[in-house]
């Protein structure tokens, strides 16, 4: 399918200026009981180096396709796409028992109840001032008790227009609303303690990757100089193991990205580090699959809803989930994975290019 396009266009402090959602196409996954996995996100990579692996692969226990597809692309790292698209089966594979099972997927994976508190993330550099302390206040009119929003003006080199951002966000939301700053590795270590520490007087609930996801001894050293502020990482890391160095390096909170890991339980085993060690943790993604795990979640352990890039793609979901202050719920009367795409209207709106059908030798 074409990409879904953006209400607005969306920019962060690295990662250029965005139209479009990122999703590119869909994947129905049959098996030979007739159970349906449905899952967005599916690029032609996928198409081209799984399909073929699940479809060559004879019949298998769930556990059995995991290990071995797993371990087919070790050579690739366990941070690739291929490594990702492993997740993705993963997650198809418990779709398909859950309904085997008759349960919704969040039931089957043990959760015993059917919402998740959510905070709200936004705040595009392309907003003016204004525009921000507007979306940034409608969200709390809404609900929510934590905003977020985009620093890293200039690709980091303007932090007072980031501070005056945050000092008139903090102004219009008040101080019993929770604020999150987002800087998708922005800055080098010592900019980042710069900015700490211009934005020390504004009680930042979480100051999100301030510096390259992977520089650990940098995170140590954002500790050992005077960062107050929790630090926040996870979404660009994709196995447990490196969230076990996150915390050992002084990371205050962990934010994996539900579609985006090589396993599924690892996104648990992240929520049990948290809390083992008293950190706190939150999940991203899109909100249809962010919400089935985060019911496995306590009332402190949140979910993601990134309106920007979430709501365009949520108007082509059909069963979207209800909202209630700042949770999100689950209605009663589906097995699996609730998420279907609205497939006419898709293909109303031009945004359907074709449909394969892909059948084992």
């Amino acid at each position: 399918m074409k990409q879904i396009p953006l209400y607005k266009p969306f920019k962060d402090g690295t990662g250029g200026m965005g139209k479009f959602a990122p999703e590119t196409g869909f994947l129905d996954l049959y098996d030979d009981e007739g159970c349906c996995a449905h899952h967005l996100a599916i690029g032609r990579g996928f198409v081209e180096t799984m399909l073929p692996k699940l479809f060559g692969g004879g019949k298998k226990s769930y556990n059995d396709w995991r290990h071995d597809l797993y371990w087919q692309v070790r050579n690739a790292g366990f941070q690739s796409s291929q490594a990702v698209d492993v997740g993705q089966v993963d997650l198809m594979m418990l779709d398909i028992l859950a309904q085997r099972h008759g349960k919704p997927l969040h039931r089957f994976l043990g959760a015993d109840k059917d919402w998740a508190v959510c905070y709200k993330g936004g705040g595009s550099l392309l907003l003016t001032d204004d525009e921000l302390v507007d979306d940034m206040t409608r969200y709390v009119s809404e609900g929510y008790k934590t905003v977020k929003f985009k620093v890293g003006s200039d690709c980091g080199r303007d932090m007072e227009r980031d501070i005056r951002r945050i000092a008139k966000v903090r102004e219009a939301v008040g101080s019993e609303v929770g604020i999150a700053v987002d800087a998708n590795q922005v800055f080098g270590v010592e900019d980042a303690v710069r900015f700490a520490k211009m934005a020390e007087s504004y009680d930042l609930e979480w100051f999100e990757e301030p510096i390259h996801a992977h520089d650990m001894n940098g995170i140590r050293a954002l500790k050992e100089m005077g960062v107050n502020q929790p630090l926040a990482f996870g979404e660009s890391m994709r196995i447990s193991y490196a969230y076990e160095t996150y915390l050992e390096k002084g990371v205050d909170h962990l934010q994996p990205s539900v579609g985006r890991m090589t396993r599924m339980d690892d996104l648990l085993a992240i929520r049990d580090m948290c809390r083992a060690q008293g950190k706190t943790f939150s999940s991203g993604g899109r909100l249809y699959l962010n919400l089935l795990f985060g019911c496995l979640y306590n009332e402190d352990e949140r979910i993601e809803y990134h309106e920007p890039i979430s709501a365009p793609v949520g108007a082509y979901t059909l069963y979207p989930p209800t909202k209630k202050g700042n949770r999100f719920y689950w209605e009663d009367g589906f097995v699996g994975n609730p998420l279907r795409m609205n497939i006419e209207k898709l293909e109303k709106d031009g945004l359907l290019l074709s449909r394969e059908i892909y059948l084992p030798d």
